[in-house]
């Protein structure tokens, strides 16, 4: 059984006006198999806590650790992160004009491995997790993200997600722009690849909907940079009634 620990942890970034703390004492712990829901207001660093796990230079981390079975994360580079089995899937994916999703696919999955693989079962089981996602085949010969609507981003983030079969997956916000049947689609993506590689997950979530789909052992409360509050799934469910003003007055 793997775990992730985040102790103490104080982020900063810089802004214009100069450097500005984000998270405030972050103490947090997953592991193998259990799914954590962050939820919180716009502005409480759900997001920021995502960016430090795995590695973006601008967030400082001031204070604190960051730990993978022990190991210091904070020392590793972001690509050493993911050989080491974080993954982040992003809010807001990027384009990379003139990369083929097949291209990018295999060459991320021979990065974390160390080799490439095999070529005739990667392929089948790309179709195959291709199909599970309703991804048409022709989707492989498109550049990444590029011309992607926000449902297509978000599938191709779980794709990666299945294919790569990291111990840790941090999704930031992975239901944001999905429909109804895309929201369903992408959970359903995220519960195999658990039970396939016991994943740990921790899902940083607005709203309940994606939770109906991605049952959560533990729900934390971030405001203003810090643990508010924690619980279980029913927690989630007083927040959806109640929303955050308690913690904000």
């Amino acid at each position: 059984m793997a775990t992730l620990e985040i102790k103490n942890l104080h982020v900063s970034v810089e802004t214009e006006a100069g450097k500005k703390e984000i998270l405030r004492g972050v103490d947090l712990t997953i592991r193998s198999g259990e799914t954590h829901a962050i939820m919180g207001p716009n502005g409480s660093g759900k997001s920021t806590l995502a960016y430090s796990i795995a590695g973006h230079p601008k967030y400082e981390v001031t204070e604190g650790e960051i730990l993978l079975d022990g190991e210091n994360v904070l020392e590793m580079s972001p690509d050493e992160r993911a050989r080491a089995g974080l993954f982040l899937a992003m809010q807001y994916p990027v384009e990379i004009p003139g990369i083929s999703v097949s291209n990018f696919l295999r060459t991320a999955k021979t990065a974390i491995d160390g080799e490439a693989p095999a070529l005739r079962p990667w392929i089948k089981e790309v179709k195959e997790a291709m199909t599970n996602l309703r991804m048409d085949a022709a989707f492989s010969e498109r550049n990444v993200n590029e011309g992607f609507s926000g449902g297509e981003k978000k599938r191709h983030e779980i794709l990666q997600l299945e294919l790569l079969k990291p111990a840790f997956a941090v999704l930031d916000e992975t239901d944001s722009g999905l429909d109804v049947d895309a929201l369903k689609i992408v959970s359903e993506g995220v519960n195999r690849a658990q039970e396939a590689n016991n994943l740990g997950v921790l899902l940083i979530t607005h709203y309940t909907r994606i939770l109906k789909y991605i049952k959560p052992d533990f729900v934390h409360v971030f405001v203003a940079g810090k643990v508010a509050e924690e619980g279980g799934p029913e927690l989630a469910d007083r927040l959806e009634a109640e929303g955050y003003d308690r913690y904000l007055s």
